[in-house]
């Protein structure tokens, strides 16, 4: 389904599958997508909504917000996390370990931004939108995989939020030793493709996850919400601004992306999905090619000793 298809005549369906009794995890959840998705996944009945955001204050705002417009108090909790520490990431992923369960995880969080700077080691997109990003999925696999044996009723999903933009970029970096670190030289940053790279990067990866975890555990999937109006393109300048004004979907009507892909069935293990339901042709052709498939082995084998510098022994969950 081509780009301009997409946003000027498919409509993502009305969430309307319970959450009762789940608990469900949203990133980046204080504004935007993942706010909308979890006002959603909060109006359907979760028993327990864990915000995770780097600002605590728009957080804790987001909260009230949605407690306000759903009526249910109680539900929702603002834990910290910020994506371009790893420190806080093992925090935020061993916090998570002590819940008695966890149904869904919804990782949304992400950066895109022009500007070149470095976090741990990498550049900072790359840091955030990618390293991070696996290394907190990884922290949760054990949880949901616990959930999944101790409550027989829920089948766990592991959400990523990707971006049909990567298919707009070309990734010759692959075929050095380490993309990602060729990536965070400045010599070889074209920072204006930096965001939809790192979404070809999380592409690559996830679907490498995917298939070291079987489905029947842990549902792991990608979605697409779309262009959408959001505060992810607010270092953007007036083009971006345009072109919202006629392309954008409603924040709304992308979040409903999100919440399909955490109550997808499945089907979905493995996949992309867009406007809510599967569609891995909708992949790139690199993605889907035998160069795609070296890539995402490459990529693999380089991001492996990064998680396992951070954190001994977490590659063994996979």
């Amino acid at each position: 389904m081509g780009f301009f298809y997409s946003q000027f005549f498919a409509t993502p369906s009305y969430p309307k599958q319970s959450f009762a009794n789940q608990t469900v995890l949203v990133t980046g959840a204080n504004v935007g997508l993942g706010l909308e998705a979890a006002r959603h996944i909060t109006r359907l009945g979760a028993a327990r909504v864990i915000l995770g955001v780097r600002n605590v204050n728009a957080g804790q705002a987001a909260k009230q917000d949605i407690e306000k417009t759903t009526g249910r108090s109680g539900v929702c909790e603002v834990w910290e996390v910020d994506l371009a520490s790893y420190q806080s990431v093992l925090a935020f992923g061993d916090r998570i370990a002590q819940l008695p369960r966890l149904d869904v995880a919804i990782l949304n969080a992400a950066l895109a931004t022009e500007t070149f700077q470095t976090a741990e080691d990498h550049e900072r997109t790359i840091t955030v939108n990618v390293i991070s990003t696996l290394l907190l999925g990884l922290l949760l696999l054990p949880k949901l995989q616990a959930t999944r044996r101790e409550v027989p009723s829920t089948h766990p999903r592991l959400s990523f939020v990707v971006s049909e933009v990567h298919a707009w970029v070309k990734l010759p970096e692959w075929r050095a030793d380490k993309p990602m670190q060729k990536l965070s030289d400045p010599s070889h940053a074209k920072m204006t493709e930096r965001y939809p790279v790192s979404k070809l990067l999380e592409v690559l990866l996830v679907q490498e996850l995917a298939g070291r975890v079987r489905g029947s555990e842990v549902i792991i999937n990608m979605i697409n919400p779309g262009f959408c109006h959001s505060q992810l393109t607010r270092e953007a300048g007036w083009t971006m601004w345009a072109m919202k004004l006629v392309l954008a979907r409603s924040t709304e009507l992308g979040s409903r992306t999100l919440v399909a892909g955490g109550a997808a069935g499945l089907e979905s293990h493995g996949s992309y999905m867009t406007d809510g339901h599967v569609e891995n042709t909708a992949l790139s052709p690199f993605v889907r090619s035998d160069e795609g498939r070296q890539a995402r082995e490459k990529l693999w084998l380089e991001l492996s000793p990064i998680l396992e510098s951070v954190r001994p022994g977490i590659m063994q969950t996979v």
